[in-house]
């Protein structure tokens, strides 16, 4: 009897610490940890990031980092935290937050348009994927790409299409430059080339024109009509004159960017800088905006007409009025300025 009392307390015994390590299996494995209510939060993993920056990030949504760790550990994930950004929901238990941030890496949406220069491209993008600003200006006006790409440091920005891109974002930079490099060759499909060609064009000098055309008008009902004006300048070897081109040179001149212009002055047009176009004859080497996809399309299909001088209307808002010759557009210069004193505009 007493044998059996001593086995039948060990097999109580074998089952109460057998059922506890059970118990805290489940606990740590598959009991959900999470304790947030919303429905989804996003862990963004850094390249650098080890297991307890990881920990310390999951602290707020998590019930317990230390059952984390635990499973972290023992699931082998401690040792191979992987970048990326994750989604996670409410209920999930450790072993499914580790399978999720060990395979389920999401793609982000990089969008972006209308930037002044690639400085201001960093900026952007560095808001949406890991690298920073910095990271990306290096890969962006890295001279061997630029020149086995057929770029230079003036026309590197004319590489970057405004539009909504699909990426991983953890991606580092030359991932990321490698990206728009390939959609840009896309875009630029032979019948694009080929109509870039007609003008005598090549693709840089087009998005550089398609700069000063949307800096001049965001109209796209308009846009094709002034390109075909400034097309109509270059055949006959005339300056361009374009107002956003001077703008563009005061602010490079003066390294400053943030300075708002809105008028022209006379003593601005005497500036000596390649991106004056009163002053230079031809395009400015490099776009002075990322265009629109619009305006570039309305180089690539520009409007016939005679139409040599513009201003823009004091009637219509955001249009402009357009001349054959200079006669007509002194007149519609002279109303111009008229309604811009009226508005007291002097800079």
């Amino acid at each position: 009897m007493y044998r059996k009392k001593i086995v039948l307390v060990i097999s109580l015994l074998g089952v109460f610490i057998g059922s506890y390590f059970v118990f805290n299996f489940y606990q740590i494995f598959f009991w959900s940890n999470t304790r947030f209510n919303n429905e989804a939060s996003y862990v963004f993993i850094y390249n650098d990031d080890t297991i307890d920056s990881v920990a310390v990030q999951l602290e707020p949504i998590l019930k317990s980092v230390d059952w984390f760790r635990i499973a972290a550990q023992k699931k082998g994930y401690s040792d191979r935290v992987k970048p990326g950004k994750f989604k996670l929901t409410p209920g999930l238990g450790n072993n499914e937050i580790i399978n999720i941030l060990r395979s389920q890496r999401l793609t982000v949406k990089v969008v972006f348009n209308n930037q002044e220069r690639l400085e201001d491209l960093a900026e952007r993008i560095a808001t949406q994927i890991e690298p920073s600003k910095e990271e990306l200006l290096d890969s962006f006006y890295d001279e061997a790409f630029l020149k086995e790409n057929g770029f230079n440091q003036e026309n590197a920005l004319s590489m970057y299409l405004p539009n909504s891109y699909e990426t991983y974002w953890e991606a580092n930079p030359d991932t990321f430059r490698h990206l728009m490099l390939k959609n840009y060759e896309l875009f630029w499909n032979t019948k694009r080339s080929d109509q870039a060609a007609a003008l005598g064009l090549t693709p840089q000098q087009v998005y550089i024109l398609a700069s000063i055309v949307h800096k001049e008008s965001v109209k796209v009902d308009e846009q094709a009509r002034i390109a075909g004006l400034y097309l109509n300048r270059l055949q006959r070897g005339m300056k361009l004159q374009a107002d956003p081109t001077v703008i563009y040179a005061i602010k490079k001149a003066s390294s400053n960017f943030d300075q708002q212009i809105k008028r022209v002055l006379y003593k601005d047009l005497r500036l000596d800088s390649p991106y004056n176009t009163y002053k230079i004859k031809g395009l400015p080497p490099g776009p002075i905006a990322m265009p629109d996809l619009s305006a570039i399309e309305a180089v690539l299909n520009p409007e016939k007409h005679a139409y040599l001088y513009f201003v823009a209307s004091p009637d219509n808002p955001g249009y402009h009025l357009f001349a054959k010759n200079l006669v007509q557009h002194n007149i519609n210069k002279k109303a111009y300025v008229r309604w811009i004193n009226q508005q007291k505009i002097y800079r």
